[in-house]
């Protein structure tokens, strides 16, 4: 007898041998296509996602051009999926509307993990037109680079040495000798970029330098008004 009458009734023998050979044949099944309350419903957690204030469900029902009750139904479906307790995330009813946010249970072990974290990266205009510099021209030297900008930058350098964003890459075959610079792998992490092929454009690294002046005026006018504040007399 063989052994796969045995064990596999008459009747699935045929679909057996028909998975068996489309296996031979090199024929995958393909996943069937979601439906189309499946990708509304994804549609749905990605706009709740992307938004930074909470959407009411009038307010998603009317720019998806959907029924009220069809979008109260898939918010049902994704509270409950979310309440599930391997779920880190929820989708929470804030000010009247739907927000995406963290679990409460989460939140001590969530505000430890961001207390590690490095602080973003931020540069002075200074640092931002040094760096600039350097990643189109490199390998370059200080003066070479004082002689670009027109001011003196060697603290500047330093500082980018300290966050290793730049590092020596040789000397140049001049008299002194001077030391050569060149960008670094925490230079691409930064800017995440892939390689030095994908520098910004020379137009968004004035916009970075624009926003870095901004910044700069901030925190100079900052003391500034509080000590004003408190030489008003009340």
């Amino acid at each position: 007898m063989n052994p796969t009458e045995s064990i596999i009734p008459e009747e699935e023998q045929a679909s057996v041998v028909g998975q068996d050979a489309g296996a031979l044949l090199g024929i995958e099944k393909t996943a069937p296509a979601p439906s189309e309350e499946q990708t509304l419903r994804a549609v749905v957690e990605a706009i709740i996602y992307v938004t930074d204030e909470p959407l009411t469900l009038e307010q998603i029902a009317a720019g998806l051009e959907r029924p009220k009750d069809q979008i109260a139904r898939i918010l049902d479906q994704l509270n409950e999926e979310y309440a599930r307790q391997e779920k880190g995330i929820t989708i929470r009813e804030v000010a009247g509307g739907y927000k995406i946010g963290t679990k409460a249970e989460h939140h001590e072990a969530i505000r430890s993990f961001v207390k590690k974290m490095k602080p973003p990266l931020k540069l002075s205009m200074a640092a931002l037109e040094t760096m600039a510099v350097i990643a189109y021209k490199q390998p370059i030297t200080a003066p070479e680079i004082l002689e670009i900008r027109g001011v003196q930058g060697v603290g500047v350098i330093k500082t980018l040495l300290e966050r290793r964003l730049i590092a020596p890459a040789g000397r140049k075959q001049v008299v002194g000798k001077p030391i050569l610079y060149k960008t670094t792998k925490d230079f691409l992490l930064q800017f995440g970029l892939k390689d030095l092929s994908e520098l910004p454009t020379l137009k968004e690294f004035e916009e970075l330098r624009r926003l870095a002046l901004s910044d700069e005026l901030v925190e100079q006018a900052e003391p500034a008004v509080s000590a004003a504040e408190r030489a008003t007399p009340e």
